[in-house]
């Protein structure tokens, strides 16, 4: 506690009695205490000296009574003494040289303690015992002279024969009295000074402390605003000068607070008017945001439109392009249509970018969070694009390093967006050279990691003053760059914007001439289930491999991918020593890989080809050139096995392991044969008339009646009237749009329970989601694409129906959307989930048993997590609320009701989930055996 706090709880009274009275008391006990003890002394060393002097004449008195034993004497002796001094001496006794009595001046009954308790030879003087108020002396008796004493007096000393000793008792009352009286004296004297120190400090209280007590009333008064309060009277020495100060304080603030009223009522007024104005503000800003709110809303209505109005025709162009090339058309017609639809799709492309950057602009991009393969993601991404690099004779080199994770969590869309606007760009502004992209492990935790991707070019560079004008939306660092190379300048502001709301950074570094290197660092979710098929990488240990690639990058990547699967590699990068391998190689190898660079003409290759092929099973050619004729004469006959570079480290590996047999090998292209058409009753509704036309076209390929009609109210006087297995619905339409459609044919139709798949060119999100909460099951974008017509056709007639367990138990189109739509990895995730239910239910009995709350969370955590991508609903809430309660620090008992439910609905889940892969399983492994998959 401050100890300036507790001065202040006490007042200056107060003060003034402690400081006054305290010396004087605290002084007058120490002196008083002083003298009153020294006076106890005193007395003390008196009463012992006057009993010295009457025990130690006896003492030699009494040698000739016990010389003689003569006790009446020596008795006579002993009692004159003490009438002589009876206010002093109670009793006097002699003991003999044997402790024992000789004579006393009277009857004593307690004579004994009067006895020397110790040896008689070690009394040589006076010896003084303090006893009560009593003072007992005792004093030896010497033998001065060669006199006859008794036989048994055998004891000797310095001073002569001990014959005895002389005791005496000494009253110390009237000593006690005296120095009662000495301090009854002293505590008066003290008394008396403490009263006339009171009586100075009430006189100094008087004329000090009660004038400061008016001037502390004084200033109270002044504190509370009573200005106009004042000291009145004489006061002597400083008070009065304090007194005058006190009063001019007054006065000064008295004018101070008239002039303060004055300045407060001014401001009062430039306040009311500024209010006012901040009124006509607030007003106006009001307006203006609503003003604000209107224009997003019109923009979000015009992307909507444009995107509709760019989208529709756009639709029938490429879908017609592709309808013309299925027609007989010769070489030249069959270039004019491709061109055609390559330019509608660069349109598609430019648009869609200008619709995310408006979405990333409105902050509306919402990001998925599913789990996917990196390296398989990755690598059809590079797959895509790598056609441009190889246009160009570029190096496309993609080096994953060992320690970065597969199976992560986040927009694998998203993130392929991202490499392909990078890589892109690296291979549009590179003439020649290579590019590549390096992916590695920054961090990572129990749940994320962060990974670092640098795309590294060795293309024209960017100029340091142009760098800062790089992530800017529409520009580019020359604009004479857009008319060399094209493009609208979106892509790298798309990039950043999308990396920065996943969470992470991008940057580059660049030198004119010398190439860029553009990064981007990401955090992604830990997978917790394996995303695709495992390989037996252990069968390549020891595995004997020739490996020819004459370009350093691609060499040094696959190198270590086979290093690091342990196998034997014999590395070659120049055709002379590859020959001189081949041709004294004595034991064959097991793998042969082989690039198709570096040799001089097509008769070269092909007699290493054919070398290659005495000396291995395996012949593994690595191909990344432009001529597709050199691919289908010269290289597809003479190899076992070719793959397109670059090649992901899962498929390297997967063909190694399992090489593909001769009927795998690709054949040239044929023209394909029409499919068998399905027994389907479709609906199509669009009341755009070239639309409408390529859809009833695509449709009449697929299915075996196709019903077109042009706008809402006709399809729902075709739904009235017969069913359908399918409906596929335009959104924007003049009177009855699709949505209001819908809506009708779901109330009273014959095909309430029919999928209804929406056709639009709506891009936007808000788009979509008021498409699928308006009834409809689908969504089909435009253009349309006949590979996703197939598909939506296939998934929607083709869905399993469930009836032995409820949608909210394991929901299966659940399960496929957090599964991105993919049949197989939705069934893997359901296995592994199914799997690892028996242990986890264990666990979480023991738990609950034995109250354990780390291992109660750990479990119901990793089944949380597993949930979110199984379509299990239910679970996914119970544990996502039991985790919430457990990270509260609720204990395990008080969840118990919460957990018992957790553990009958995986009850559930399980037999529900047998039930889906038992079913599921067989469909998809004949889809995949019909070529639907």
């Amino acid at each position: 506690m401050n100890p300036v706090n507790n001065m202040t709880k006490y007042s200056l009274r107060s003060w003034v009695l402690v400081l006054a009275l305290a010396p004087t008391i605290l002084v007058g006990i120490l002196l008083g205490s002083y003298f009153t003890i020294n006076r106890f002394y005193e007395l003390e060393d008196t009463l012992v000296e006057q009993g010295s002097n009457i025990i130690e004449p006896l003492s030699i008195a009494s040698e000739i009574g016990l010389v003689a034993n003569d006790r009446e004497a020596t008795k006579r002796l002993l009692a004159a003494a003490q009438l002589n001094k009876s206010t002093l001496v109670k009793s006097i006794a002699i003991f003999d040289a044997n402790n024992q009595l000789f004579v006393t001046s009277h009857y004593h009954k307690d004579f004994e303690i009067m006895r020397y308790k110790e040896a008689l030879n070690t009394l040589h003087k006076t010896e003084i015992e303090h006893m009560g108020d009593s003072l007992i002396l005792r004093t030896p008796i010497f033998s001065t002279g060669p006199s006859a004493a008794p036989a048994n007096y055998d004891i000797q000393t310095d001073d002569g024969q001990l014959l005895g000793y002389i005791s005496i008792i000494i009253n110390k009352e009237r000593a006690l009295l005296e120095q009662h009286r000495a301090a009854v004296a002293a505590f008066i004297i003290v008394l008396i000074g403490v009263q006339l120190n009171l009586l100075f400090t009430f006189r100094l209280v008087k004329n000090v402390t009660q004038p400061i007590t008016e001037m502390v009333r004084v200033v109270a008064k002044i504190r509370e605003g009573k200005l106009d309060a004042r000291l009145d009277g004489n006061l002597i020495g400083e008070l009065d000068l304090l007194k005058r100060g006190i009063n001019a304080m007054a006065g000064s603030l008295s004018e101070y607070h008239d002039e303060m009223q004055q300045n407060i009522d001014q401001a009062t007024s430039d306040l009311r008017e500024t209010l006012e104005q901040i009124e006509i503000q607030n007003v106006e800003l009001d307006l203006a945001k609503k003003r604000a709110l209107e224009a997003s809303r019109i923009k979000s209505e015009f992307l909507a439109n444009m995107s509709h109005e760019l989208r529709t025709p756009l639709n029938g162009v490429i879908g017609f392009a592709r309808q013309l090339v299925k027609t007989p058309l010769h070489s030249s017609q069959v270039d004019y249509i491709k061109t055609i639809e390559r330019s509608a799709t660069n349109l598609l492309g430019i648009i869609n970018d200008i619709l995310d950057f408006s979405k990333l602009e409105a902050g509306k991009m919402v990001l998925e969070n599913m789990p996917f393969g990196l390296r398989e993601t990755i690598g059809d991404t590079i797959t895509l694009i790598s056609g441009s690099a190889q246009a160009k004779g570029l190096e496309l080199v993609v080096d994953i390093a060992p320690n970065v994770p597969d199976n992560v969590n986040g927009d694998a869309m998203r993130v392929c967006q991202i490499i392909n606007n990078l890589v892109g760009n690296a291979i549009k502004f590179t003439d020649s050279g290579s590019v590549m992209v390096k992916i590695e492990l920054q961090s990572q935790s129990e749940e994320q990691v962060v990974l670092r991707c640098d795309v590294v070019d060795t293309g024209i560079g960017i100029d340091e003053s142009q760098q800062d004008f790089l992530f800017q939306a529409f520009g580019q660092a020359d604009s004479s760059i857009s008319r060399r190379f094209g493009g609208t300048g979106l892509g790298l502001v798309i990039t950043k914007r999308l990396v920065n709301q996943m969470g992470g950074q991008i940057g580059f570094t660049s030198s004119p001439e010398k190439g860029s290197n553009f990064w981007f660092s990401l955090p992604l979710g830990l997978g917790q289930f394996q995303i695709g098929d495992s390989l037996p990488l252990e069968k390549l240990k020891d595995k004997t491999i020739l490996f020819y690639e004459p370009r350093v990058l691609t060499h040094a990547v696959l190198s270590r991918q086979l290093n690091q699967w342990d196998t034997k590699v014999t590395h070659h990068q120049h055709i002379p020593s590859l020959l001189t391998t081949l041709n004294t190689a004595e034991a064959p190898y097991d793998y042969v890989l082989l690039s198709c660079h570096g040799f001089s003409d097509s008769g070269q290759l092909v007699s290493t080809l054919n070398l290659a092929k005495t000396k291995t099973d395996c012949l593994v050619v690595l191909y990344d050139c432009q001529e597709q004729d050199a691919l289908t004469q010269f290289i597809r006959p003479n190899a076992n096995v070719v793959l397109s570079l670059p090649v992901s480290e899962h498929q390297l590996a997967r063909n190694l392991l399992y090489p593909p047999m001769e009927y795998d090998i690709i054949a040239p292209v044929t023209i394909a044969t029409p499919a068998a058409r399905q027994s389907l009753t479709v609906l199509a509704v669009d009341d755009n008339f070239a639309n409408l036309k390529l859809i009833d076209t695509l449709l009449s390929e697929l299915v075996t009646t196709v019903v077109a009609v042009n706008s809402g109210d006709e399809a729902v006087k075709q739904a009235k009237t017969r069913t359908f297995d399918l409906i596929f619905m335009d959104i924007q339409m003049p009177g009855t749009d699709g949505i209001s459609a819908t809506k009708q044919i779901r109330q009273g139709s014959m095909n309430r329970n029919t999928p209804i798949i929406a056709v639009t060119a709506h891009a936007i999100a808000e788009e979509r989601e008021l498409i699928l909460g308006s009834g409809m099951d689908g969504y089909l974008p435009k253009p349309i694409d006949e590979a996703a017509l197939k598909d939506v056709i296939h998934r929607w007639i083709t869905r399993p129906k469930f009836t032995h367990f409820d949608l909210h138990t394991l929901n299966w189109d659940l399960c496929l959307t957090q599964a991105n739509h993919k049949a197989d990895l939705a069934l893997d995730m359901l296995r592994m989930l199914l799997d690892s239910l028996p242990q986890t239910v264990t666990t979480i009995q023991t738990a609950l048993s034995q109250n354990d709350h780390p291992v109660m969370l750990s479990t119901i955590h990793k089944l949380h997590g597993a949930s979110c991508y199984c379509g299990v609903p239910t679970t996914q809430r119970l544990c996502q609320e039991i985790e919430s309660a457990l990270k509260r620090e609720t204990a395990v008992e008080d969840l118990e009701p919460e957990i018992l439910e957790l553990l009958d609905e995986l009850t559930k889940v399980e037999s529900a989930a047998n039930q889906v892969i038992s079913q599921l399983s067989a469909e998809i492994t004949d889809d995949q055996k019909n070529g639907l998959l």
